[in-house]
């Protein structure tokens, strides 16, 4: 019987830390869903088929990895497709109470489908699709944090140029003198 998994969330933008989950899930499942979700009360800076095309593009070449979009109860699509596992990533201890709340209404809906933890790697535990958004409103280098392609269409998004970011973050901004601690 081949094992599917629902890996659900808004990737806006997809991240390294994303991939990582979904990369480390096809050595424990048969086949991987990354479910992106419409989600228009968060209003994504990312259509959803932009979305899509992203989360194929960053995840290309991964055995057994399916993207698709959806706008339906996440358990629903889950059961439609064939998926009795769904798939959540715990960054710290704050995405915790979240996290766990969702499972527990999702055990309620559909006692079925399973939720399953996973930390990303040390080096993405930080990242979130949210900050690197900011990050890159704000000028910095999000070349860390994902796909070079992400990185252009979000820079293309915010009206930025590549060239403009130095690699080291901002330099326009003076730094504050040792020692000078004004409030």
């Amino acid at each position: 019987m081949e094992t599917r998994v629902i890996y659900p969330g808004t990737f806006d933008p997809i991240t390294h830390g994303h991939s990582d989950l979904v990369q480390r899930a096809t050595r424990l499942f048969d086949h991987v869903i990354v479910a992106i979700a419409a989600n228009p009360p968060k209003a994504p800076t990312f259509t959803l088929a932009e979305r899509v095309a992203m989360a194929r593009m960053a995840l290309e070449g991964l055995p057994r990895v399916e993207v698709c979009g959806f706008d339906e109860l996440l358990v629903d699509f889950a059961r439609a497709r064939g998926a009795r596992v769904i798939l959540r990533g715990l960054r710290a201890v704050s995405d915790f109470e979240y996290e766990f709340q969702l499972a527990g209404m999702n055990r309620k809906l559909s006692p079925e489908i399973e939720t399953l933890f996973l930390m990303p790697a040390e080096q993405y535990s930080y990242i979130s699709s949210s900050l690197v958004r900011e990050i890159a409103a704000l000028g910095g280098d999000i070349t860390p944090f994902v796909h070079p392609r992400v990185m252009q269409a979000l820079l293309q998004r915010l009206g930025k140029n590549h060239e403009e970011i130095p690699k080291t973050g901002r330099q326009d901004i003076p730094k504050r003198p040792a020692g000078n601690h004004e409030q």
